[in-house]
């Protein structure tokens, strides 16, 4: 359970550049005021990766500014060679070897030249590029690692996804070309300065081709933006349809709903199709402009140089050093489309990121810890009331879930619930569906905390307490089971160094060890994706022992043994109890052979504790109970027959070698 942050452990962990604490989060923009200024904001999200990677982002500069002032040189090189070998050789039909050597030294370290500048330029790049995008995304995985299941309750899965992959890509996206663009700026103004020495009217020519690309940038950035920004955003809802449907894929199969799940992700992601169709129909506009107008420029450069070449003005190395200029300046000022044609969904990708790193919510822990005594937890609970914020769209304008600017419903789940267990008690926690008893379970492991009231362990407030010291002294097994594609040993530790003999300990406890020993490869067997290859009551035997291994002094059972045999399940219950350094267990029941187990029982409606005692105080003393925990013998005698027994009966050791008894929990 690695939520939340430790207040005295603030400045650790820091988060990257951009994402200070300090900084306000752009909340409730207008579509118009988020795509305005795009060049600015994208320019300031550049500006925070050259401050992270500040070497690497200076190395590739050099790297550029080496490949242009090459680039520009060769130029020269190129007139130089034109006034000096190629004229004089067409001149007099014949040239020297003295000559022809000069030529091949002088274009082979122009050669050697660029070829070190762009190999420096791309790797250091891509590099920085590639940095900038792990650091993000695992600042966005130790964010949603800290922040509390009420804020992912209001979030997607799919869309969580799309920002720690989609988002976090497109922010970075327009790192590969940075530094071509900043050496072609040096490029540009070198270039610049030998047309003007060269010939300042030839020159004049790029001063009027380049306010025409400058222009031709702007109208695109405020086309497209709005765009990108939609395309993002349909790019997290396609996540989403997506997730959903892999992780319901038993439910669709079963039900034959495979054509509805089709036409649910075939509409998303026609939407997004039609999106992205739309943003490169804009980029198939701009990027043909912006290669045609430097070759306009070409073109005006040799008409008019041809016309000063007749009038004796310029030499024609002078006409060949600007015409090969204008060719080599036209990629690098594609560089800047480049650039200015990511920035857009950039600065989306951006925003989107920074949604997640600036949200609240994050838990705030203490310094104070749990003592390590073989005694179970002694849990207090006082007047603890809880309630889910429903998010919805208040405006009804269909707006991003990650904007927290939503309208909020809340729905009152725990209601001033007052409770006591002793240490080593095992407590069973009854009520009809809906009562809170699941979201009890969440509050006690502080998976979420309180609106109002306190849990304390051994008298101590859980918000006082370590980061560590919960995971440490406690567990919880939930209703639903997950196991990894991993083997049993590594389901079971997670991590936790503790040896085989530990493992095949509390395997045994949750009677899981039969099964596990049948396997092929015992503790080394792999299992499928989500324990496809165990049956219910396998994998929730197997999410018992995860919890027992780490031997918490409170373990926490949400209905965690449904898919069990209550042969079965008494036996687990009855060793739990039995074990030397007993547990305090809180257990979520429904069947009437586990709530009798127990050392008390509580009885839960609509969010509060109406009554606690043994079963047959409640029986006795509490009509609801007393209709609930009877109800399928009453529903069984209204229909006139006899009801089975739910009763375990004598609690006898599971023979590992009766096949009949593990078959009773599949």
């Amino acid at each position: 359970m690695a939520q939340g942050t430790n207040t005295k452990d603030s400045g650790k962990g820091a988060a990257p550049p951009g994402v200070a604490s300090g900084e306000a989060r752009p909340r409730g923009r207008t579509p118009e005021e988020a795509h305005t200024g795009v060049f600015t904001r994208g320019m300031r999200v550049l500006w925070v990766a050259a401050r992270t990677e500040p070497w690497i982002f200076l190395a590739a500069v050099i790297g550029a500014m080496l490949h242009a002032a090459v680039n520009v040189g060769s130029a020269s090189v190129l007139g130089y060679l034109t006034d000096a070998t190629i004229l004089p050789a067409f001149a007099q039909g014949s040239t020297t070897t003295a000559a022809l050597t000069a030529a091949a030294v002088l274009l082979m370290a122009v050669g050697v030249g660029k070829a070190v500048g762009i190999a420096m330029r791309r790797m250091l790049a891509a590099l920085m590029q590639f940095r900038m995008q792990a650091r993000y995304r695992r600042a966005v995985a130790r964010k949603y690692l800290e922040l509390p299941l009420a804020w992912h309750h209001r979030h997607p899965t799919g869309q969580l996804l799309s920002n720690a992959n989609a988002d976090v890509e497109a922010a970075w996206q327009p790192l590969a070309p940075l530094p071509m663009a900043v050496g072609s700026v040096f490029m540009l103004a070198i270039a610049a300065v030998a047309m003007l020495v060269t010939d300042p009217v030839l020159a004049l020519v790029a001063f009027v081709v380049f306010p025409v690309l400058a222009t031709a940038n702007f109208v695109f950035q405020r086309r497209v933006s709005p765009m990108a920004s939609h395309a993002q955003a349909l790019r997290a809802e396609v996540s989403g349809v997506a997730h959903e449907s892999f992780d319901g894929a038993l439910v669709v199969k079963t039900l034959g709903r495979e054509d509805t799940e089709t036409d649910r992700f075939a509409h998303a992601a026609h939407r997004l199709r039609d999106a992205l169709i739309q943003v490169g129909r804009m980029r198939s506009m701009f990027d043909p402009v912006m290669e045609a107008l430097p070759n306009f420029g070409v073109l005006a450069v040799l008409l008019l140089g041809m016309w000063r070449l007749t009038t004796g003005a310029i030499d024609p190395g002078d006409l060949v050093q600007i015409a090969f200029l204008f060719t080599l300046l036209a990629l690098p000022i594609r560089s800047f489309g480049w650039i200015l044609g990511d920035l857009p969904r950039s600065v989306v990708g951006w925003d989107r990121v920074q949604s997640v790193l600036r949200s609240g919510g994050t838990m705030e822990y203490g310094d104070r810890s749990l003592t390590d005594t073989p005694t179970g937890i002694a849990l207090s609970v006082r007047d603890v009331t809880f309630s889910y914020a429903d998010s919805y769209d208040a405006e009804g304008g269909g707006r991003d879930l990650m904007d927290e600017d939503f309208g909020t419903a809340r729905t009152t789940v725990l209601n001033g619930v007052d409770l006591d267990i002793a240490p080593g008690r095992t407590v069973a926690v009854v009520g009809p569906t809906g009562a809170g008893k699941s979201t009890l379970t969440t509050v006690l492991m502080r998976l979420v905390d309180p609106d109002t009231g306190t849990v304390a362990y051994d008298g101590i407030d859980v918000r006082d307490l370590d980061r560590d010291q919960i995971p440490r002294h406690a567990a919880l097994v939930p209703q639903s089971t997950f196991v990894f594609e991993d083997t049993v040993r590594e389901n079971i530790t997670l991590g936790l160094p503790v040896d085989d003999e530990q493992v095949w300990a509390a395997l045994r406890l949750a009677r899981a060890d039969g099964f596990i020993r049948d396997l092929e490869g015992g503790l080394d067997s792999r299992l499928g994706e989500k324990g496809t290859t165990l049956s219910g009551g396998q994998r929730q035997r197997l999410a018992l022992a995860r919890a027992i291994v780490r031997r918490p002094r409170l373990l926490i059972m949400d209905d965690a043994t449904s898919a069990v045999d209550p042969q079965i399940e008494a036996q687990i219950l009855a060793g739990l109890r039995e074990r030397d350094d007993s547990a305090t267990v809180v257990v979520v029941a429904y069947r009437r052979a586990t709530i009798e187990l127990a050392d008390e029982v509580v009885y839960m409606e609509r969010g509060r504790v109406l009554a606690r005692g043994t079963h047959e105080e409640l029986l006795a003393a509490s009509p609801g109970y007393t209709r609930l925990v009877t109800a399928y013998e009453r529903a069984s005698a209204e229909a006139g027959q006899a009801p089975v027994p739910e009763e375990p009966g004598p609690i006898e050791p599971l023979r590992h070698d009766d096949p009949a008894a593990e078959e009773t929990s599949r």
